[in-house]
């Protein structure tokens, strides 16, 4: 039997188990995945366990995505460019660290936006913490030709431009007024749409019509920002898909297939948000 885990702190409210239970149960695979609480100061003595072969691997989430880069023998450069870790894979007797976030992110797309990236365009990104990052990286694989960051504090917008190679540039929150005209992708990265709240002073009307508006917030499942978009007759996608699409690569590192994501299981993944 091949055992995965995510670990987090809280983690009780992790929808990996349902995802992951779903794909062993479908392709019969003799494994088990499951949410382990582990607090910060115990996070070393977990990968032990993972180390003495409890586990084949698993995923990591808040508050640990930064502290475990210490723990591992080697970081594969996607999560180095990131700046976080998000899976686990015990490879050869090593502990590998990656991130599978920018390859959720763009197989969404792919999926609910067929032909999203074929222009090669221009992006907004709002936000500049770690989900970003990862947004970032796949907008730049993905041959974006110019990249707007936008953050509250412009500073660190900025900061993050010059920190990470490609087409990026950093601004104010209160600058996407002058900079929408030319978009054609919008994507929030920020916890903003989640319990009710929405942006102020956000003037969506100011994009081309042609524009796509995504948002890696999924609780609710259409944010504020989204049916904002939609009212405004601009095209949307929601970001459950991101958190399905980006748990296929761990999979099948761990359990050898490669899983499908199927609107059965997605349409699992939304009724356990509506009974949450």
């Amino acid at each position: 039997m091949k055992n995965a885990f995510v670990i987090g702190h809280p983690i009780a409210h992790s929808l990996s188990p349902v995802l992951h239970g779903f794909w062993l149960k479908k392709y019969g695979i003799d494994g088990f995945y499951k949410a382990i609480d582990v607090p910060p100061d115990e996070l070393n003595q977990f990968t032990s366990r993972l180390r003495s072969g409890e586990f084949v691997g698993g995923n990591v989430t808040l508050p640990h995505k930064q502290a475990i880069f210490d723990l591992c023998d080697e970081i594969d450069p996607d999560a180095r460019a990131i700046g976080a870790v998000n899976t686990l894979i015990m490879r050869d007797e090593k502990l590998v660290g990656s991130n599978t976030d920018h390859l959720g992110f763009a197989a969404n797309l792919d999926q609910m936006a067929p032909g999203w990236d074929e222009k090669k365009g221009t992006a907004i990104v709002l936000g500049a913490g770690g989900a970003a990052r990862a947004v970032l990286v796949a907008l730049a694989v993905r041959g974006f030709t110019q990249i707007h960051i936008l953050n509250r504090s412009a500073q660190k917008a900025r900061d993050l431009a010059n920190e990470l190679p490609g087409p990026f540039s950093g601004h104010a929150l209160n600058e996407f007024a002058e900079l929408a005209g030319a978009i054609h992708l919008l994507v929030n990265t920020t916890s903003i749409g989640m319990h009710g709240t929405s942006f102020d002073n956000l003037p969506l009307s100011a994009l081309p019509k042609s524009a796509l508006i995504t948002d890696i917030v999924y609780t609710p499942l259409i944010t504020p920002l989204l049916a904002d978009a939609q009212k405004a007759g601009l095209r949307i996608v929601d970001g459950l898909g991101m958190l399905l699409h980006q748990a296929v690569p761990g999979f099948e590192a761990w359990f050898g297939t490669r899983p499908e994501v199927t609107s059965e299981l997605r349409d699992l993944l939304i009724e356990k948000l509506r009974q949450s």
